[in-house]
């Protein structure tokens, strides 16, 4: 293996980085004070290329390797989490239109999207599927050219403020196989949004509640055929869990800089905090944590777009050990600013608050372990 980035990448990667260092670092602390979805931030991104990483360049967008899709998510993460993660929810979505969509509906919102003007939402989970997705309860019963939906759907990623949402609803019985995918609009008569959210962390990320009331959908917005619903959900994950895991690397790696910077500078008993030992091995400890991790996203990704069969299980490590690190590296990051990092004075606290949430969502860290697990016992298995 080469553990060195192309021109190309290394050009994307810089080209990412001086943007979200410029346009969305400097007011991440003022968004999450306020609450604020900067909608405004995703014309620019639409710009240069990234709202539609995975769609071909005749639909508008850049269709980039997961390689560089991680290099960028890391970047934006690196910058402020909430924006990355929207992002990253929106591309999952364009990402789903353009691969199980029919050409209609490729042509009626793909463009829109990777163009920046129509916002998209992924909607599977409710009160009894999160992990367990093939719970889904909420209902689509065909209405002659119509599905008919009810139900309600929770802790959605950009509600009230997406344009187009994903929605998983059920059409049969048939457990798993009688899940359907349904492009659901904005404005759309039955659908409503609910309680947001008040969150931990991700405060300019919107989260929230989507409520279907005798929701009329025409047939003509429904993806693939009927049943074809969680499959067409869980495709997406893999892909998700590594954007999930180089987001975490880029927020680790910020706190890391603020922790390092401030034990330079900080004086104790004469000298810099840096100089003691009980700080040098905390910060060589981060510094580790991030490599480590870094490299097993970057793995990842490059299995996933070699095609390779092990992909699945390297983009659940990959997600469980990049997120349970940076919780580690934000924490310890906290621990180095002492009270300066407790206060809001300092990002840190944010980079703490935020990235709690990434040993969660896209599947839980203990549901990661399960993956891999039985990957891995399915290879002892066959190797009988």
């Amino acid at each position: 293996m080469f553990f060195r980035l192309s021109d190309e990448q290394q050009e994307i990667r810089d080209l990412v980085r001086r943007f979200a260092q410029n346009e969305i670092a400097p007011q991440a602390e003022r968004w999450d004070e306020e609450n604020h979805f900067p909608r405004e931030i995703f014309k620019p991104l639409a710009e240069m290329g990234l709202t539609g990483l995975l769609v071909p360049e005749e639909l508008g967008g850049s269709q980039l390797s997961r390689l560089a899709g991680a290099l960028i998510y890391e970047e934006i993460g690196k910058a402020d989490m909430s924006t990355a993660v929207w992002l990253s929810v929106h591309n999952m979505v364009t990402g789903l239109i353009n691969k199980f969509g029919d050409e209609e509906q490729r042509l009626r919102w793909v463009p829109g999207m990777t163009g920046g003007d129509l916002l998209g939402a992924f909607c599977l989970s409710e009160a009894h599927a999160g992990s367990d997705a093939a719970n889904v309860r909420a209902t689509a019963i065909r209405d002659g050219d119509d599905y008919i939906l009810n139900g309600t759907k929770f802790w959605v990623t950009s509600a009230g403020v997406a344009d187009i949402y994903a929605v998983m609803a059920r059409t049969s019985d048939a457990g798993g196989h009688g899940i359907s995918t349904f492009i659901v609009e904005k404005d759309t008569p039955g659908f409503s949004i609910g309680k947001r959210e008040r969150k931990m962390g991700l405060h300019a990320s919107p989260t929230g509640e989507l409520i279907f009331e005798q929701c009329r959908v025409p047939a003509k917005n429904r993806l693939g055929e009927e049943g074809d619903g969680l499959k067409i959900a869980l495709s997406s994950l893999d892909g998700g869990r590594i954007n999930i895991g180089a987001i975490s690397t880029g927020v680790a790696q910020a706190a890391f800089e603020v922790a390092t910077r401030y034990a330079g500078e900080r004086s104790a008993f004469g000298q810099p905090i840096g100089a003691f030992e009980g700080i040098q091995f905390m910060l060589a400890d981060m510094a580790m944590k991030i490599e480590a991790g870094r490299l097993l996203v970057y793995e990842a990704a490059f299995k996933m777009d070699e095609g390779e069969p092990a992909a699945s299980m390297h983009a659940a490590m990959a997600k469980c050990f990049a997120s349970d690190i940076a919780m580690q590296v934000t924490t310890d990051a906290v621990q180095v600013l002492g009270g300066a990092g407790y206060v809001r004075d300092w990002p840190v606290e944010r980079y703490m608050r935020d990235v709690k949430v990434a040993q969660i969502f896209e599947g839980t860290n203990q549901i990661q372990r399960l993956v891999i697990a039985r990957a891995l016992l399915g290879e002892l298995a066959a190797g009988k």
